[in-house]
């Protein structure tokens, strides 16, 4: 009887011990991330990044579950979940311009003339002034941004400065100061699903489009097109944002764990990111594109009036400055 009590008592303190454990062990707080990327995508992977150097600065206090391929939902719907608590953490930029009219300066054309001088913006005062509007009207806090790659004008002719466009048929996304940029500049722009515009290309529709080099790549675009005519007629960045309501909810311990883990997972971005375009270049060179120079400054002056007449009046003083500059 004593041998068979003893041995429950010791099973129940293990038991026990397992259970502290595993509490010991458990995450406090769990982030759901959800962004619109595959898993093979940089802001796929600088999501992984801040999520293991967050759970390595918090002993696991704080994880992160990532849900890429718009697997928690679109981004305006994890957004809306942010706000209502369902959702904790997104990766968003310029479409937050509807609520709050500064985020359209996340891509402005012609309003960076290099990465270093979106980084002034994007990491300055005005960057500042931009996530604190975002807080404000949205209710999602940036704590990261990320580099997006240049837009670059392709083509099958080279194409080096405003005059040699000529009513060049090409698509643009449905966005109306881009549609306005690209008539300033000579060129015949319309709007076109992204999923046509492979087949228009190779039927001769359209002449042109514009894009990133990844999507360049990615839509084998270089099977329909020569030239990749370096444009660098909009440079981006996009946020990694939290919800400010779960914000608030952390201990200021955990709050400055995420900005470090953020701010570590930036790093890392803009080191894979700039490793990533000089491949994309590699790659599209190997597969016959030839790379462009272009007069960036004739196509910046000639686009200055439409940017500057299409975009709203509360971000115009902005663009002004940023064009002065």
């Amino acid at each position: 009887m004593f041998a068979k009590t003893t041995l429950k008592t010791a099973l129940t303190a293990s038991i026990a011990v397992i259970a502290l454990s595993a509490q010991a062990y458990a995450a406090d707080v769990t982030l759901k991330l959800g962004h619109p990327a595959n898993e093979d995508n940089i802001w796929h992977k600088a999501s992984e990044k801040f999520a293991e150097e967050l759970e390595n600065l918090t002993d696991g206090r704080v994880e992160v579950e990532i849900y890429p391929n718009e697997t928690l939902g679109k981004e305006m719907d994890v957004i809306n979940g942010m706000q209502l608590g369902t959702a904790d953490m997104t990766i968003t930029g310029e479409s937050l311009q509807n609520y709050a009219p500064m985020a359209a300066l996340l891509a402005v054309p012609y309003a960076y003339k290099s990465l270093e001088d979106m980084d002034a913006v994007a990491g300055g005062e005005l960057g500042q002034e931009i996530e604190q509007q975002i807080i404000d009207k949205v209710g999602i806090r940036p704590i990261a941004y990320f580099a997006r790659g240049p837009r670059e004008l392709t083509s099958n002719r080279p194409i080096t400065s405003p005059d040699e466009l000529n009513g060049l048929k090409m698509r643009v996304p449905n966005v109306p100061l881009f549609l306005n940029t690209w008539k300033a500049l000579g060129a015949n722009p319309t709007p076109m699903a992204f999923s046509e515009v492979f087949t228009s290309l190779q039927n001769g529709t359209i002449e042109a489009q514009e894009n990133p080099l990844a999507l360049i790549k990615t839509a084998n675009f270089n099977e329909v097109q020569g030239y990749v005519n370096l444009t660098d007629h909009v440079r981006s960045w996009i946020y990694l944002t939290i919800s400010e309501m779960k914000w608030q909810q952390l201990s200021e311990e955990d709050q400055t764990a995420v900005m470090e883990a953020a701010s570590r997972a930036q790093a890392w971005e803009r080191e894979a990111f700039l490793e990533d375009e000089a491949q994309l270049t590699q790659q599209l060179q190997g597969a016959g594109m030839e790379f462009v120079e272009v007069d960036n400054a004739a196509f910046a002056e000639a686009a200055r009036k439409a940017v500057l007449d299409s975009v709203s009046d509360d971000i115009r003083p902005y663009v002004e400055d940023l064009f002065a500059n």
